[in-house]
């Protein structure tokens, strides 16, 4: 009876079954292959344009799927002179990842615009290769960012007490330990435009006395030699468009001021942890320096050269988005200037504070100007806020800490997959738009359905070939569910939930959700699917996407499924229906 049952397990442990086609796909097979057993490819074509709403493409482009089809389907020894594909061929067609996605992968927004109009994917203290307290300092993080298509790098950049004369980047205030500044600037120049041609921003977090801001000066400038671009004056009216910045590097940080004794602002390092004020200020300094700090030094264009060597000067040249916190309260700080762009950052808390009492100022204030927010300094382990309400308020500079991960940084994963994931995503117009009476976007209008979102989840495949046997449950296969919903503008929020399909690797649900949106331009859709674990009380992770609802293809779509961590597994996909009605 034992041997029995052990067999038993084991033929329940390894089998997994191709999933016949869903109904829907017989169905869209049958008619466009007029109730025929094979499609031609002037069938396939009128599909793609009826069903999958590509009504750019053309014959050769349908041609060239059946042929892509034939050949990944082992096709090859038994090549039919006319090549059709056959209902099988079709469902593995519309299966594929690669040959049918759900959003397209070029860059078609205009980027011709002030670059002030567009989302930037920004990362937070970019060198961190994990917490924020004690992690080492590093150019991989930096390196592994750039690759993923990242356009703001943050240094923090501190004088290197050992040599008196050198520069390291570390989190101020922290035990992390430091990487020479010249290494990370070489690893910006060598990886920055490995996935996209846009400008890379470098947002500096200064710390440095005049002369050493001369020898940053100098670093930078051999650094990046050519790509550098230099603003034609000190500050700009409009910060050009990526188009016109393409492959170049762009420095943001505070113009340099008198120099403040930094025995007084650095500390010792290692007994400083208590010091730093954590949550409201990014420049690490104590609240009695803070307001000394905020001071605006824009406006002292006449440089005393005395107090400031000629290299400060330099190193203010170099600055193309200006930071720094205007006198007085939040109302001016916000304040729009005709003749200058500048840049404003913000803690996670104090953008809510913002957004709570003047959130149509703020989104005023980002038509023309950068805003930049921050997580709190209290996010010890690298874990992230909502994104969607600076976005919502139009913040350029939603800084995150690429080191982690989590809901909210797959929702930042989700918006730069936008725009062929060049990491520059223009502003919806309702965002840049000035009606009557100056009158610009409310986030908390309450506003109709302008779209609805129905989003049919067929079935899902591919992780027996990514995980284990044993991986979701040492003696059964797993029992897989979905999550599926819409992160956005707070009327649009909504999570939903197909049922469980018990002990099946290739798990068929066959149900359809329907989203209204009010703000679709803003709108990002999560799918997540979990295994359902009685015992733990929640399911076994199984894979995640989020994905920009204004660029959904319609159809019948592949959706690929990644880790925690943003990584795109090999195989594992869902097949989903989306329609916009």
């Amino acid at each position: 009876m034992g041997t029995y049952r052990m067999c038993v397990c084991f033929t329940r442990r390894f089998k997994t079954t191709e999933a016949e086609p869903p109904a829907d796909v017989k169905g869209a097979f049958k008619k466009y292959a007029e109730g025929g057993t094979h499609m031609t490819a002037e069938q396939l074509l009128r599909f793609l344009v009826e069903v999958q709403g590509e009504s750019g493409a053309s014959i050769s482009d349908a041609e060239r799927t059946v042929e892509l089809v034939l050949q990944k389907g082992h096709h090859i020894a038994k090549y039919t002179r006319k090549r059709t594909l056959t209902l099988d061929d079709f469902h593995h067609y519309l299966f594929s990842a690669e040959l049918n996605p759900p959003i397209g992968d070029k860059v078609y927004q205009d980027m011709t615009a002030p670059s002030s109009h567009y989302f930037i994917y920004t990362g937070h203290n970019s060198y961190l290769t994990g917490n924020q307290l004690n992690s080492d300092c590093s150019i991989l993080p930096i390196i592994n960012a750039l690759k993923r298509g990242v356009r703001v790098v943050e240094l923090d950049i501190w004088p290197n007490n050992d040599t008196k004369d050198g520069v390291h980047v570390y989190h101020g205030w922290t035990l992390t330990t430091p990487v020479e500044l010249i290494e990370c600037l070489k690893s910006i120049r060598e990886h920055a435009f490995s996935a996209s041609p846009y400008p890379v921003i470098i947002t500096l977090e200064d710390h440095l006395t005049p002369d050493l801001q001369a020898k940053v000066a100098q670093m930078i400038t051999q650094t990046f030699k050519d790509m550098l671009f230099y603003p034609e004056s000190e500050c700009l009216k409009e910060v050009p468009s990526p188009e016109e910045l393409k492959y170049r590097i762009i420095i943001s940080t505070k113009p340099p001021k008198e120099y403040r004794a930094a025995k007084s602002k650095q500390g010792n390092r290692d007994n400083s942890l208590k010091e730093k004020d954590f949550d409201e200020d990014d420049d690490h300094t104590s609240d009695s320096e803070s307001s000394e700090h905020n001071q605006d030094d824009e406006d002292k264009d006449d440089v005393d050269h005395e107090s400031h060597p000629p290299g400060a000067c330099t190193y203010k040249s170099l600055i193309t988005i200006h930071a720094g916190k205007p006198k007085g309260g939040l109302k001016e700080a916000l304040k729009v200037e005709a003749d200058k762009v500048r840049r404003l950052s913000l803690s996670e808390q104090a953008l809510e504070k913002a957004v709570s009492s003047h959130g149509m100022e703020v989104v005023r204030f980002t038509q023309r100007n950068f805003l930049r927010v921050y997580p709190k300094g209290t996010r010890f382990n690298s874990s992230n806020y909502n994104p969607l309400i600076g976005w919502m308020h139009g913040a350029q500079m939603v800084a995150f800490n690429m080191q982690g991960h989590g809901k909210y940084l797959w929702l930042m994963h989700g918006m730069f997959r936008s725009n062929g994931g060049c990491g520059y995503v223009k502003k919806p117009d309702l965002l840049m738009k000035v009606g009557p009476n100056s009158q610009v976007f409310d986030p908390k209008a309450k506003l109709e359905v302008k779209k609805t979102l129905k989003v049919k989840v067929y079935m899902g495949d591919g992780w027996n070939l990514d995980f284990k046997q044993t991986h979701f449950d040492k003696f059964s296969p797993p029992d897989f569910y979905t999550r599926i919903g819409i992160a956005g503008v707070e009327a649009d929020n909504s999570m939903k939930e197909t049922k469980k399909i018990e002990d099946d690797w290739t798990p068929v649900w066959d149900e359809e959700f329907t989203f209204p949106l009010t703000v679709p331009e803003v709108a990002l859709l999560r799918v997540e699917v979990y295994e359902y674990d009685m015992s733990a009380g929640k399911g076994d992770f199984g894979g995640q996407t989020c994905l920009p609802v204004w660029e959904l293809q319609p159809g019948i779509r592949a959706v690929p499924l990644f880790d925690r961590k943003g990584e795109k597994y090999n195989s594992v996909r869902l097949l989903l229906r989306f329609e916009f009605v």
